[in-house]
C-alpha cells in the first residue's frame, strides 16, 4: 500500500493523503459473515449520552472477524483482502478445505491465494496462529490474547505489533505497541505478523466532512465557551492561567483515574515508564 497525496484542485483536497487501496477486493465476498450494526451515538441502554461527540456517520455492516482462530489444523487459502469499515487494519477472507470462510485480521504481506493455517506446531510466517510456547522469540505478533481462550485483544489496529521478548517457564514476556512489558501465560495464543494498512497513520483526512463519515461530531474548547456551559469559559479575551477542568467541574488534569485491574500485577515495565 502507498499513500496518495491529491493536488489541491479544491480547499478538502488542499492537504489531503490517503491509502491506495486499488489492491484491495471491489466487493465484499463473506457471505452470511456481514450482519447490520445498529449504532448507540455514545448511549446507554437508559438513552443517555455517556460518550460525547457521537452521532450520525455512514451506513456500515459489520464483519464477524475469527479472533480465537478455533480452525484448529486446517489449512486455509486467503480468497482475497478486503476493507473493514470498522476498523483500521484490513481484512482477509479465508477459505478452508471443508469449505467453511472465516474473516481474519490480514497482516502485512499476505496477499490472495496465500495458505495460513492454525496449529500447535505450524510454521513460523505471516497469517499462521499458534499459542506463545510455539512462537520463536524475537518474533512480531499481534492478536494476542490476554488469556488463554478469550481471543486475541491486544495488538490489533493498523500497523500494530508486539515482540515476544523471551518465554519463563510458564510465562512468555511480551513488548507491547505502548512499550510496556507485560507477561503472559505462555498458553496464549497469537497470530505472527505484523498489521497491516502500517501507512494508516500518514494519513490526513483533508476535511471535517470525512470525520462525520465516521460518526465523530465536531468538540467544542471549553475555553471558548460562556461561564455558564463550561467551568473554563468566560473571561476577557483569552485566560490560559486557569485551572482546566472538565464540563463538570472535575479537575482535568491531576490525579489518574484508572481503576487498578487484576492483570495489573503483571505488569513488568509500566508504558510510562522513562525509555532509555
Amino acid at each position: 500500500m502507498v499513500i496518495r497525496r491529491y493536488n489541491p484542485t479544491n480547499p478538502s483536497r488542499r492537504g489531503t493523503a490517503l491509502v491506495v487501496r486499488s489492491d484491495l477486493a471491489k466487493k465484499p465476498g463473506g457471505k452470511g459473515l456481514r450482519k447490520g450494526a445498529s449504532k448507540s451515538a455514545g448511549r446507554n441502554a437508559q438513552g443517555k449520552i455517556t460518550v460525547r461527540h457521537r452521532g450520525g456517520g455512514h451506513k456500515r455492516s459489520y464483519r464477524s472477524i475469527d479472533f480465537r482462530r478455533t480452525k484448529r489444523d486446517v489449512p486455509g487459502r486467503v480468497v482475497q483482502i478486503e476493507y473493514d469499515p470498522n476498523r483500521t487494519a484490513f481484512i482477509a477472507l479465508i477459505s478452508y478445505l471443508d469449505g467453511e470462510k472465516r474473516y481474519i485480521l490480514a497482516p502485512t504481506g499476505l496477499k490472495a491465494g496465500d495458505e495460513v493455517i492454525a496449529g500447535e506446531k505450524v510454521p513460523n510466517k505471516p497469517g499462521n496462529a499458534m499459542p506463545l510456547r510455539s512462537i520463536r522469540a524475537g518474533s512480531f505478533v499481534y492478536a494476542v490474547e490476554l488469556r488463554p481462550g478469550q481471543g486475541g485483544i491486544l495488538a490489533r489496529s493498523a500497523g500494530s505489533h508486539a515482540i515476544l521478548k523471551n518465554k519463563e517457564g510458564r510465562w512468555a514476556v511480551l513488548q507491547l505497541p505502548s512499550g510496556e512489558l507485560r507477561r503472559l501465560p505462555i498458553e496464549c495464543w497469537a497470530s505472527v505478523g505484523r498489521v497491516s494498512n502500517t501507512e494508516h497513520n500518514l494519513e490526513k483526512i483533508g476535511k471535517a466532512g470525512r470525520n462525520r463519515w465516521k460518526g465523530k461530531r465536531p468538540s467544542v474548547r471549553g475555553l471558548i465557551m460562556n461561564p455558564v456551559d463550561h467551568p473554563n469559559g468566560g473571561g476577557e479575551g483569552r485566560s490560559k492561567g486557569k485551572i482546566l477542568r472538565t464540563p463538570w467541574g472535575k479537575v482535568a488534569r491531576g490525579p489518574r483515574t484508572r481503576k487498578e485491574k487484576p492483570s495489573d500485577q503483571h505488569i513488568v515495565r509500566s508504558r510510562r515508564a522513562r525509555r532509555r
